[in-house]
């Protein structure tokens, strides 16, 4: 067969059950929701699906009145989908790298605009990135995942995870930060020596600092959703 044929492409491109259960990687990114009730997904994330399913965006009193105000002050970067049916679901984000964590019991905050789906065992609940409300440009937020059950997050290229331990903080740039463990609480600071280059306006270095027992997901990659003041 020639290698450049239609029917070797199909064979080297078709999806293929691997049989991996609820979340499924086909690519490094693209996910495969094998769907048997309902899932949440980051709003504008299908690409394709077979079966019976019915998409629904997330109602603005979903989640009470105060999620409704952090969801109007987010915009929509934080808009979420359910999707709810019997079938597969092919979820994808601007191509970007796709991963599955399996969460026992336990709690991560995920960059809002970094949280692909997660199942509907686990409760999520957005938060609002304090102290930096005259530094956002198209909302910075996180959505904090906590519960058991699966939740797929994406990074631009391989991600690189940092081990925060007590007495040595990790700082990073908020622009590259992808997620960080539950119990951990990041302060902004402001790194005057570090002034913003050309092409990014002017103001200081905005930074995230994290101190405790825990971990931070950093992409190589600035998703430039956030500016200093000028």
């Amino acid at each position: 067969m020639n290698k450049y044929s239609i029917a070797e492409f199909i064979k080297n491109t078709e999806q293929v059950d691997k049989g991996e259960g609820f979340f499924e990687l086909e690519t490094p990114r693209m996910l495969e929701v094998n769907l048997d009730g309902l899932v949440w997904a980051k709003a504008g994330s299908m690409v394709a699906y077979n079966g019976k399913i019915k998409f629904e965006r997330e109602g603005v009193l979903e989640h009470g009145i105060g999620a409704m105000f952090k969801k109007a002050l987010t915009g929509e970067g934080a808009s979420l989908m359910k999707a709810n049916g019997q079938g597969k679901l092919y979820l994808a984000d601007s191509g970007k790298k796709i991963i599955i964590l399996h969460l026992q019991n336990e709690a991560i905050y995920v960059n809002g605009n970094d949280l692909l789906a997660f199942e509907p065992s686990i409760k999520h609940n957005i938060k609002l990135m304090r102290k930096v409300a005259g530094m956002m440009a198209g909302g910075l937020f996180n959505v904090r995942c906590e519960g058991t059950g699966m939740i797929a997050i994406t990074s631009h290229y391989e991600p690189l995870t940092l081990r925060v331990t007590p007495g040595k903080p990790v700082i990073t740039d908020p622009n590259a930060t992808v997620a960080w463990s539950g119990n951990l609480q990041p302060e902004f600071q402001t790194d005057v020596s570090l002034k913003t280059f050309i092409g990014r306006g002017s103001g200081e270095s905005i930074q995230m600092r994290f101190e405790g027992d825990g971990f931070v997901i950093v992409q190589p990659y600035e998703e430039v959703y956030m500016q200093a003041q000028s």
